[in-house]
């Protein structure tokens, strides 16, 4: 996943607050997403019956009261006295304003056994996520995945030129990390329009895991590229950066409207054609030198930013949406000129979406050879590299020891790639 600029489709009452409230509400809502499983635990050893079946709104309510008084500086009578209000204004959830009280100041009470209990034996959450990332990842690697998960994931940034005296004059000038992948790491918290280089188009907001894949087709300077599924157009930006004309194709012309408008700031237009319709209905008179399939998946890579994904995904989401990526990868395939190449990705974790995908695309298409990924392509990763030539990052890369511990992190992500034989 990538981001050029700051989501502008949120709920208008979120939008409709000034900037420090609507950054209180995110705060809340992302500590209470990360903490989900230990706050249903929590609510089961202080209420000696289970809420209601179906009472979202109070489960709401109590998650985020006791998110506010056990993870972040709030004044505890302000969280109780806000989550006791909301509660009494709803006729569903009245009756048990008092037992929304009573959990808010048990909770005040015995705050420092209640976070001991939980640095000790956090609840991983939901079960289905939580053994499907031991079953992949082993007990020890996934126990550090699910650590990252609980982490506010850092701000990265491309650069619209990557040379190495760039990267290390914005560096400098952004008092910004420069990762050995080649992105940018902020290390402060501060508006993204307001830093420097963005109106200029300097760079746009993309976490390094994301900025792999294209950069994995190496020299396209005069090439023609095809970005299927772009928006909001990350990937494309990096295409046109590096001189390949693009050809951006989205389902959704309001993403793509989104995609144009990033476009525009970074320069890049006049690099770059747009259009709307699905991939299975493009059609072209001539193939591309470079096709990136970043398809739609069920982005169990992105819980640092995105923790509610565990919790609104199932195992049968990231079958069917396996199978669609195997629908996608096919009919990208027959888009790949002669000598070209194909690139698959997307940030889901699970094999299922990634390398099993990629081995049947690989037994079905004996006219694309795999072109295996090297330890050169993805500086400091060289674990992330399977023993197929793919790429397979996790939340618990560039954290693991040394200098690489301050970096904190990466998005999951699968990347492969073939060469159309020619």
């Amino acid at each position: 996943m990538d981001a050029l600029t700051d989501d502008a489709h949120g709920h208008p009452h979120y939008l409709a607050l000034d900037m420090r409230d609507r950054s209180l509400v995110r705060a809340m809502l992302m500590a209470a997403l990360r903490n989900r499983g230990d706050l249903e635990t929590l609510i089961d050893r202080f209420t000696d019956r289970p809420l209601p079946a179906g009472a979202n709104s109070l489960r709401a309510i109590i998650h985020l009261a006791l998110a506010q008084i056990l993870f972040l500086d709030v004044p505890d009578h302000s969280a109780a006295d806000l989550a006791v209000e909301a509660a009494r204004s709803d006729p569903r959830n009245r009756r048990f304003a008092g037992l929304v009280n009573a959990l808010c100041r048990r909770t005040v009470r015995d705050r420092e056994k209640i976070l001991d209990r939980i640095t000790r034996s956090p609840v991983r959450a939901p079960a289905w996520f939580a053994e499907r990332l031991t079953d992949v990842y082993g007990a020890e690697k996934a126990a550090a995945i699910d650590a990252c998960h609980r982490r506010p994931a850092p701000v990265d940034l491309t650069l619209a030129d990557e040379s190495p005296q760039n990267v290390a004059r914005w560096a400098e000038t952004l008092e910004a990390i420069a990762l050995p992948t080649g992105s940018l790491r902020l290390t402060s918290n501060v508006a993204i329009p307001a830093l420097s280089g963005y109106k200029e188009g300097a760079w746009w907001v993309q976490d390094a895991a994301a900025a792999i894949p294209a950069r994995l087709f190496g020299e396209v300077a005069g090439k023609r590229a095809l970005d299927l599924c772009a928006a909001p157009g990350g990937k494309t930006a990096q295409l046109a950066a590096a001189g390949a004309s693009v050809t951006a194709l989205d389902q959704s012309a309001n993403r793509l409207k989104r995609l144009s408008s990033n476009l525009e700031r970074l320069g890049l237009s006049d690099r770059c054609e747009t259009i709307a319709t699905s991939l299975f209905d493009f059609a072209v008179d001539a193939p591309f030198d470079a096709v990136l399939l970043d398809a739609p998946c069920s982005s169990t890579g992105t819980v640092r930013r995105h923790p509610d994904v565990p919790w609104t995904k199932t195992p049968d989401d990231i079958a069917k949406l396996a199978a669609l990526q195997a629908r996608m990868l096919d009919k990208a395939a027959e888009l790949v000129a002669p000598g070209g190449i194909l690139i698959f990705s997307n940030c889901s974790l699970d094999p299922s979406e990634g390398e099993e995908v990629a081995r049947s695309f690989s037994r079905n298409h004996p006219e694309l050879d795999p072109l295996p990924v090297t330890a050169e392509a993805v500086p400091d990763l060289s674990s992330a590299i399977t023993r197929e030539g793919h790429v397979r990052t996790t939340p618990a890369d560039l954290t693991l020891d040394g200098e690489a511990a301050r970096f904190g992190g990466i998005d999951g992500f699968f990347a492969a790639r073939w060469r159309r034989a020619v």
